[in-house]
């Protein structure tokens, strides 16, 4: 049953970190009966919530994607093609779960900035994209070229917007390629596939939407901060309110219920609307596919409901408490407790990635599409380690509260540097599964547990970045492991060519 499978899958991905936080809370970092309590009980809801989520994505979010793009693609209409795409773009993102958790830990934060006004700027910022992305790919804009310029804009952004907002808007674009967002976008790529229909598509041009679309955020969020700079961007800090949550039963939960909802009814309206607009003007599906989506749609409330609740009534706190602890005998003490909070960031990251469902489907496209040259195991490896030290990285960057372009410009810059020589088919997989890496336990547990660490140590205006640098890796690794690929079938051709030849 695909309900049962989806479980296993989330199972296997919350549970390393919930054995992790076990073991540290039993040695290292004590965090009370009460947190933990509360902490399983958050990570089974958040199991339950993604399981029931997914599979509401699967009958009904992605079925209206797919009929979407099907539809605009027989309208053979640019305008209309790239205005809808704008207004799902936007409308998807706000249902966004990742995003949803993202604003409430900004706001946290940051009190000058409003969730609302955020997650809109964000979603406009996809839409946008969106539309730029299909229109790309509809003119055969040069993929290499239309990242290198985007890139160079974003960077020039983030040197005129407020440090302090930098590492904010560099995650959301890690954020908003959730489990809502992407089935959308690739709906909407098939579809603009077939209005080129007749036209060489080229081996790498079925790849890079995604990647195009998590620009939009990142831009749109470093504008919005420009705009707002002049209000300062103080951090609030964690303060003694956050130890008196900690401290809280699992009663919690039953408090957090209503809000829990709400949010998700919020997050599911657009949703709905944009069905029954597409319904009317757009598709006419026929009654049983129009009540299986609604069913669907049902499944997504119910499990966006549970994930906000186990989030917010235990992941979350546990999260921010662990790296509180770590990050106050770390910054007081230093020696072995610094080492043990870069250590645990580092064990993080490696188990974050390898559990992560969305990379074990890319792991194996790319073996598929290299023919098996790149193998599953040894990219694994690769997005691994990289993702390991991204975020030990983000806890050294959490004791010493250095800059974080200190990272991004130059990890970046060798990005947009490997796109010389790696295939295009395997800049496009990599700047796509930029967002792969960082999915809900990133933008969740391993951002609460830095903002924890960094409030303990320098500040919460150091916290953000984390999510951008585990989406940085996989734009690295991916390339490398493409140009890897290339010289092995070059030497393959060789080979051949000298066996002709005998």
């Amino acid at each position: 049953m695909n309900l049962i499978s989806k479980f296993k899958e989330n199972v296997s991905s919350v549970l390393p970190v919930m054995l992790i936080v076990l073991v540290l809370s039993f040695t290292a970092a004590p965090l009370g009966f009460n947190l933990i309590a509360r902490f399983l009980l958050g990570g089974f809801l958040l199991i339950l919530g993604l399981t029931f989520f997914l599979l509401g994505v699967d009958i009904g979010i992605q079925p209206i994607g797919e009929q979407s793009g099907a539809a605009l693609a027989s309208r053979r209409s640019l305008p209309l093609l790239l205005g809808i795409s704008l207004l799902i773009g936007f409308l998807v993102t706000v249902a966004e779960p990742d995003i949803q958790v993202f604003g409430d830990q900004i706001h946290s934060v940051f009190s000058v900035v409003n969730k609302t006004h955020l997650v809109f700027m964000i979603a406009l910022g996809v839409g946008l994209f969106l539309s730029f992305g299909l229109f790309r790919t509809i003119i055969s804009m040069n993929l290499k070229l239309t990242l290198l310029f985007c890139y160079a804009g974003i960077f020039v952004l983030a040197f005129i917007a407020p440090s302090a907002m930098r590492g904010v808007a560099f995650d959301s674009g890690g954020a908003t390629t959730g489990p809502m967002t992407v089935p959308f976008i690739l709906a909407l790529g098939v579809g603009v596939s077939n209005v080129r229909a007749g036209k060489n598509n080229g081996s790498g041009e079925s790849f890079g939407l995604t990647g195009i679309t998590s620009v939009g955020p990142v831009i749109a969020v470093l504008v919005y901060s420009i705009i707002l700079s002049r209000n300062g961007f103080e951090s609030t800090g964690l303060s003694g309110g956050a130890d008196a949550a900690a401290e809280a039963g699992l009663s919690i939960f039953a408090e957090l219920l209503p809000h829990a909802f709400y949010e998700a009814a919020v997050s599911i309206l657009p949703v709905v609307v944009m069905l029954i607009f597409f319904q009317i003007f757009l598709f006419r599906l026929p009654p049983h596919k129009l009540i299986r989506i609604s069913i669907g749609l049902v499944y997504s409330f119910l499990g966006l409901s549970i994930f906000l609740l186990g989030v917010n009534g235990g992941f979350i706190a546990a999260g921010s408490k662990l790296g509180l602890i770590l990050g106050t005998k770390a910054s007081t003490l230093g020696g072995f407790w610094s080492v043990l909070l870069i250590l645990t960031g580092l064990v993080l990251g490696a188990v974050v990635v390898c559990a992560e469902p969305a990379v074990w489907v890319l792991t194996e496209q790319v073996e598929n599409l290299s023919g098996g040259a790149i193998k599953r195991k040894l990219m694994l490896v690769f997005l691994s380690v990289g993702a390991a030290i991204a975020i030990a990285l983000a806890m050294w960057r959490a004791l010493s509260g250095f800059n974080l372009m200190y990272l991004l410009v130059p990890g970046y810059a060798a990005a947009l540097l490997l796109m010389i020589f790696s295939p295009q088919l395997f800049t496009g997989i990599a700047f796509d599964s930029g967002g792969v890496a960082s999915g809900p336990i990133t933008s969740t547990f391993v951002l609460s547990f830095t903002i924890g660490a960094s409030s303990a140590c320098t500040g919460n205006s150091d916290s953000f970045g984390v999510i951008a640098l585990v989406a940085m890796t996989p734009l690295i690794a991916i390339q490398v492991l493409g140009i890897i690929y290339n010289k092995k079938l070059k030497n393959i051709n060789k080979d051949v060519q000298k066996g002709g030849e005998q």
